[in-house]
């Protein structure tokens, strides 16, 4: 038996509950589809139903060939198409659910005046409350549904560079101005072409860095989703290299592997995946680079994670073991967590701690003055720049560059981040 994803335990009673809901919105928008013409109807029909099917044919089609052995563009539109159908029809649900309460309160004498029945009944002469809800629930799950689906097709695509400026008292002179592209959770088994991600490396290369740093996450589930875009990735050259460390996906965590062996064997093809396109990887070690008689250097941890279920392999004395106190440090470490559980708590003298992990949600509002995304319930730190008051250590969290589970971005775009780093008396004009 080959691998596979785990089943979840209730996806059973995910069909069942997801059937009931539709069957309770169908009984609203029959009566009005059926008066259509007849090529409108059923194709109305077979549209509503079809996420449902979508959700049968991926639960049973998993028993027979592991989802992950899907062809990796399917099964990313397979799962995203469902998860942007329900999550609109979420909407006319509710609308619908709270319209027929109130129909329920209606009918309930006791508890309503005279004065409100006179209301209700002088409302029957135009839209009634609950017909209006119903409307309302309509126009919402449409909108919802435009959006995301727009998310999918091209806001996930909509590279933004993001430009930052930082200065460092303990930054040699000999490296102000030092130039460092971050990038984060590719997620590579979502990519639907090794088209946009040719763009993407494009915009990597014209901002001339100094050193490339990936802070994770390169596939969802396995290391084979990666191999198709072996040659586009290899192209990322820097002149101080190109570095990485590991996120909780790249494990194979997500996976039931046969045994223990076919688990390593996955973790063996990615690191030999890293050396054939020159990605130095920093597993709980650093890295020194040296100009004229000054140095600097480059920690990578492991992946760790605050969350019970993420990997917790990052050793960070480790990784800084036998550095200089006062020599300049920057720490690769996919999850942000890291940072506020272990660098501060335990003061380690990183100055600039580098992380993706959270997407920004993929979901989210940014302007010049305002930052909102669900993310921010779960992170302290969840996008952009932080800095440790007590400190005054900083976090640079990346939005990433991929995408997973849901295949599209709203708000909070795909973002590669150029950081260039300055004595705090110097700075070099770009």
């Amino acid at each position: 038996m080959g691998h596979q994803l785990p089943l979840y335990k209730h996806q059973y009673l995910l069909l069942v509950v997801l059937f009931f809901a539709d069957l309770y919105l169908w009984s609203a928008l029959r009566k009005t589809i059926f008066n259509y013409h007849f090529w409108h109807k059923y194709l109305i029909t077979f549209l509503f139903w079809m996420p449902l099917m979508m959700v049968a044919v991926l639960i049973a089609g998993s028993i027979f060939r592991p989802v992950q052995d899907w062809n990796d563009v399917l099964r990313t539109y397979w799962v995203g198409f469902i998860l942007v159908f329900y999550t609109a029809k979420m909407f006319p649900l509710l609308f619908l659910l709270i319209a027929d309460l109130w129909r329920v309160v209606q009918k309930v004498p006791v508890i309503i005046s005279k004065t409100q029945r006179k209301d209700i009944i002088k409302q029957k002469e135009g839209i009634s409350r609950s017909k209006f809800l119903q409307y309302m629930g309509y126009l919402t799950g449409g909108l919802v549904l435009g959006t995301m689906l727009t998310g999918m097709f091209k806001w996930v695509y909509e590279f933004n560079t993001t430009r930052e400026k930082l200065h460092f008292d303990r930054l040699p002179k000999n490296f102000d101005g030092l130039r460092i592209v971050q990038i984060s959770d590719l997620h590579l088994g979502t990519w639907k072409s090794e088209r946009p991600l040719e763009e993407a490396v494009q915009r990597i290369l014209l901002l001339k860095p100094d050193m490339v740093l990936f802070t994770g996450d390169l596939v969802n589930f396995t290391t084979k989703e990666a191999f198709r875009f072996e040659k586009t990735l290899a192209k990322i050259k820097a002149p101080m290299g190109v570095y990485v460390t590991l996120g909780n996906h790249d494990y194979g965590n997500y996976v039931n592997w046969p045994s223990k062996a076919a688990k390593q064997r996955n973790m063996n093809q990615l690191y030999a995946f890293y050396k054939r396109i020159g990605w130095k990887l920093l597993n709980n070690r650093h890295m020194k680079f040296t100009r004229g008689n000054q140095q600097i250097a480059l920690v990578g941890v492991e992946n760790w994670g605050a969350h019970p279920r993420f990997p917790k392999r990052g050793d960070l004395k480790k990784a800084a073991h036998g550095l200089e106190p006062n020599i300049f440090k920057l720490l690769m470490s996919h999850d942000p967590s890291y940072w506020d559980h272990v660098v501060i708590p335990e003061n380690f003298d990183m100055d600039l701690t580098l992380s993706g992990h959270t997407h920004g949600f993929q979901f989210g509002i940014e302007s010049k003055d305002f930052k909102w995304s669900p993310a921010q319930y779960m992170y302290k730190e969840w996008a952009g720049l932080y800095t440790d008051k007590s400190s005054g250590r900083q976090i640079y969290v990346n939005r990433g560059l991929g995408s997973i589970g849901y295949p599209g971005r709203i708000g909070i775009l795909p973002e590669i981040t150029l950081l260039e780093v300055f004595h705090h008396e110097g700075e070099r004009m770009s």
